[in-house]
C-alpha cells in the first residue's frame, strides 16, 4: 500500500509547478504589453497624424494634425488603461474584475477611436480655416501618416493585458502583502534589543519573491524578461 501511495503526490506535483510556472508567464505578459502599449499610444497620439494644404490668397498654407488634435480619446484611454494595470495588483476579488475589466475596455477603446482617426480630416479642415480666416476653407493634398495604426497597435496590448487579467488575475498576487510584511518588522523593532535583532535578521534574511507584481515591475525598469522562466 505504501508503494501505490508513493507516485500521487509526484503525480499532483507536476502541475501544480506548471500552473505556476503558466500564472507568472502570464502576469509577465500582461506587465509587458500593457506597458509597451500605454507607451506607444502615448508616443503616437503627439505625432502627425495627417497632413493636407489650405488655399489662400497667393498659394497654399501646408497644415498638419497630430493625434490629440484629431482625437483625444487614445491618449486619455491609455493613461486610464495603464493606471488600470498598477490597480490590478492594488485590489482583490470583485475589485479585480472592475479593474481587469476598465483595462481591457481601454484597449478596445483606443482600438476603435484610432481606427476611426485614421481616416479623419476634420482637424485638418479647423485648422486650416483658422490660417485663411474662412469658415469652411477647403483642405487639399490630404495624406495619412502610419501613426495612427501604431496607436491601434498599443491598444491591442492593452486590450491583451486585460483579457490576461480578466482571465487569471484572480491567481496573481496582490501588493498589499508586501506593505503588511513590512510593517510586522517595523513593530518587532519598537520591542526589547534581541526583538530588533531578530526583525532585521528576518528582513535581511528572507528574499524577494519573484512572482510579486512589485518585482516584476523591477525587472522590467532593469530590462530584464519576467516572463522567463
Amino acid at each position: 500500500m505504501s508503494a501505490a501511495a508513493v507516485p500521487q503526490p509526484r503525480a499532483h506535483q507536476e502541475p501544480t509547478a506548471s500552473a505556476a510556472r503558466g500564472r507568472r508567464r502570464g502576469l509577465g505578459v500582461a506587465l509587458l504589453s500593457g506597458a509597451l502599449g500605454a507607451a506607444l499610444v502615448l508616443l503616437a497620439t503627439s505625432r502627425t497624424w495627417a497632413k493636407g494644404t489650405a488655399a489662400v490668397a497667393k498659394g497654399t498654407l501646408p497644415q498638419h494634425a497630430n493625434g490629440d488634435d484629431i482625437t483625444g480619446l487614445p491618449g486619455a484611454l491609455a493613461v486610464v488603461g495603464l493606471a488600470a494595470l498598477v490597480a490590478v495588483f492594488a485590489v482583490n476579488r470583485v475589485g479585480r474584475w472592475v479593474v481587469s475589466g476598465l483595462l481591457t475596455l481601454s484597449g478596445a477603446g483606443i482600438v476603435v477611436s484610432s481606427m476611426l482617426g485614421a481616416s479623419d480630416k476634420a482637424a485638418l479642415e479647423e485648422k486650416a480655416s483658422q490660417a485663411t480666416g474662412l469658415a469652411d476653407s477647403a483642405i487639399h493634398d490630404v495624406a495619412y501618416t502610419p501613426w495612427p495604426w501604431v496607436a491601434m497597435g498599443g491598444g491591442v496590448l492593452l486590450l491583451l493585458a486585460g483579457v490576461l487579467a480578466l482571465g487569471y488575475g484572480r491567481h496573481w498576487p496582490a501588493m498589499s502583502g508586501r506593505y503588511e510584511r513590512m510593517g510586522a518588522g517595523g513593530d518587532s523593532d519598537k520591542g526589547g534589543g534581541g526583538s530588533r535583532g531578530a526583525g532585521r535578521a528576518r528582513r535581511g534574511g528572507a528574499a524577494p519573491d519573484p512572482e510579486r507584481p512589485e518585482e516584476l515591475w523591477k525587472a522590467l525598469d532593469r530590462g530584464e524578461d519576467p516572463t522567463e522562466a
